[in-house]
């Protein structure tokens, strides 16, 4: 009988990518990120872990080693995301001069002081091509000259179920001389899920509304929606936001796959009055019910993204974006509702981690004790 695989999560932020982890069998021995209201949500959804709430910099591996009661080169898998906000595209200052940029270092010297069997490391497309892709030559060098082979590849996230365009950069790989194997897509633009297939069954809001009664009030309607109610009772964190009145008015303009283009041009922002209509095709985007979402971000502000509800007056509530990122009801975000967002649109997708782990677990189960 195997032993039950064991992973750690740096800059873990809610826990996505160790929930989905967690979910394909791997035990979650902690986690650590500088995020209070992320430490809560992430304590909440892996009960056993321990949460690290401290600066990387002032992570050390030997307290990780005695606190969970391993040695080094116990550990199975650490995975972890550097903070993606220095190598995105949204990011029009992006730089490796970014402080944020260089926090990969810690991972590696993670790495050093845990020396895991395999490791993932998780970040956005554009880490390809700041400082003209120095930052993956530096991290591949620097993990070969630790004895791992690592391979790199970018995983849609539609193509694992999630309703959602997103794209990411996976490092993946290990130091035990196993294959290493992508995980197979399990979706094809033939079943892509859709946002009826997401977030249909929740209980319709006004703008700015707070949900008063959490209970579910209709039956699931997809497949989706019966995985993602599993060992739930309630519905958390589904508030919509706030929009003034001058967002409301323009929202009556904006049909199903529509956006800013819809908008008449005095109801228009300043900003955008002169904007080319071949630009920002997603703001003030509405989403379609057989459609998919835009990437979900650390805000789900309309005027930067398709973030308005296919048919009702709003935008979208940290629950609908939880959802479209494919966390399970159960999970719970705390803080304000600003971190709620930011903790949702920071996560790697669980059902893209679950994948992913799931390719990892035949070479586990292959190395003799």
């Amino acid at each position: 009988m195997h032993k039950t695989p064991t992973v750690f999560d740096l800059f873990c932020g809610a826990g996505g990518l160790s929930l989905g982890f967690q979910q394909a069998g791997f035990k979650v021995l902690g986690g650590n990120d500088f995020f209070k209201s992320a430490g809560k949500t992430f304590t909440r959804a892996h009960k056993s872990a321990k949460f690290y709430d401290i600066p990387i910099q002032s992570l050390e591996g030997k307290n990780i080693l005695s606190d969970m009661s391993i040695k080094r080169g116990d550990l199975d898998c650490l995975v972890g995301g550097p903070p993606c906000q220095a190598y995105s595209v949204y990011n029009h200052k992006r730089s490796m001069d970014d402080e944020r940029a260089n926090l990969f270092k810690e991972y590696l010297r993670i790495v050093d002081e845990l020396y895991p069997k395999w490791i993932v490391i998780e970040n956005v497309t554009g880490i390809k091509s700041i400082d003209g892709g120095q930052v993956i030559d530096t991290i591949r060098t620097e993990l070969k000259n630790r004895g791992y082979e690592i391979e790199i590849k970018t995983l849609f996230a539609e193509e694992y179920g999630i309703p959602q365009e997103r794209r990411r950069v996976i490092f993946l790989g290990n130091r035990i001389n196993a294959p290493i194997h992508w995980p197979k897509k399990s979706h094809t633009p033939k079943n892509f899920v859709t946002i009826y297939e997401a977030i249909s069954d929740l209980p319709v809001l006004t703008n700015g509304e707070k949900l008063t009664d959490g209970t579910y009030q209709v039956k699931p309607k997809s497949k989706y929606q019966q995985n993602i109610r599993k060992n739930s009772l309630k519905i958390a964190n589904h508030d919509a936001p706030k929009l003034g009145e001058v967002n409301i008015e323009r929202l009556k303009f904006i049909k199903p796959g529509g956006s800013w283009r819809d908008i008449p041009y005095d109801l228009l922002p300043n900003g955008m009055k002169s904007a080319k209509r071949s630009d920002h095709t997603k703001r003030y985007g509405r989403m379609k019910w057989d459609g998919m979402s835009c990437t979900i971000l650390t805000k789900c502000d309309i005027h930067w993204g398709a973030y308005i509800h296919p048919e009702q007056e709003r935008a979208i509530t940290v629950r609908e974006a939880a959802r479209i990122q494919g966390f399970p009801d159960n999970v719970e975000f705390f803080g304000n509702k600003t971190e709620q967002y930011i903790q949702v649109g920071n996560a790697v997708p669980p059902p893209l981690g679950k994948a992913i782990a799931n390719s990892i677990l035949p070479a586990l189960n292959n190395i003799e004790n």
